[in-house]
């Protein structure tokens, strides 16, 4: 039976487990709360006999988790903080798997007309110029960095924003039931969006610019660094993560219809 743990270190793991081996990754918020892991994790248990252990969190901490070697590996999607983990020597490589899109979402009434914006920065200086509410991560996650990008792309410090500017330091799930409980505008990834339970008003109001790319990578944690880590049973998972039977269900993987990732691993 699984449990959901909360917390620095929140955790997904199996309790009662018979399987001998198992693993410590590192995920993203984003990734678990689009309920991927789900469909995964089984198939992985079966296939490999390997019990993987989620730790889910930001990426800026599931880097850090990665950097000191409390886990095996890492998958997260922010590839310029992948690679400076890797430039430190913390990780052997960086492996992409799959990828979709972040989106904005807002109450429906779209005071802001973000519908009709021109691009993804547009969207962003119109909310900013109506000083409408927007709800940020704010937990130096992948998510929270991209949006951070973006601000700076459309000319705007987020330093200097007025209290319609919400920073919530929480998970994609707690920011989204933030934003629908102040009928906020918010970005999210698709994924974490289609899987929400919770809109109230919200709707998915803008996406399909180039700049809203989101790739997810997986990295082996340096086992030069970190003896004990489980080097060779994490190659065993890299090897599945790009294999034809995880690129059947990540792009079989749909909610109302709606593919939510898009397999993209290419061979070593």
């Amino acid at each position: 039976m699984k449990r959901i743990l909360t917390g620095l270190a929140m955790a997904l793991v199996c309790a009662g487990t018979a399987w001998a081996d198992d693993l410590k990754m590192a995920v993203t918020t984003s990734f678990h709360n689009s309920g991927l892991s789900e469909v995964l994790l089984p198939a992985i248990k079966e296939d490999l006999g390997l019990e993987v252990q989620l730790l889910v969190v930001g990426t800026g901490q599931a880097l850090k988790l990665g950097a000191a070697g409390d886990v095996d590996a890492i998958l997260v999607h922010s590839r310029k903080a992948e690679e400076a983990l890797l430039a430190a020597g913390n990780g052997t490589h960086r492996r992409e798997i799959m990828y979709n899109d972040f989106v904005f979402v807002g109450p429906t009434a779209d005071a802001a007309d973000i519908a009709s914006a021109r691009d993804a920065r547009d969207a962003l200086q119109r909310i900013a110029a109506s000083q409408q509410l927007f709800v940020s991560r704010g937990d130096d996650s992948g998510t929270h960095k991209k949006e951070m990008g973006l601000w700076a792309a459309a000319g705007l410090d987020s330093e200097g924003f007025a209290d319609w500017y919400r920073a919530v330091g929480a998970g994609m799930g707690a920011a989204l039931n933030t934003a629908a409980g102040m009928e906020a505008y918010i970005m999210s990834d698709r994924a974490s969006w289609l899987n929400f339970g919770n809109k109230g008003t919200l709707a998915l109001l803008y996406a399909g610019d180039p700049m809203l790319f989101n790739q997810y990578a997986f990295l082996p944690v340096s086992p030069a660094k970190h003896p004990h880590v489980k080097h060779a049973r994490v190659l065993d998972l890299e090897a599945w993560l790009t294999s034809d039977r995880a690129e059947a269900l990540i792009n079989g993987y749909r909610i109302n219809g709606e593919t939510l990732f898009v397999f993209n691993a290419t061979a070593q």
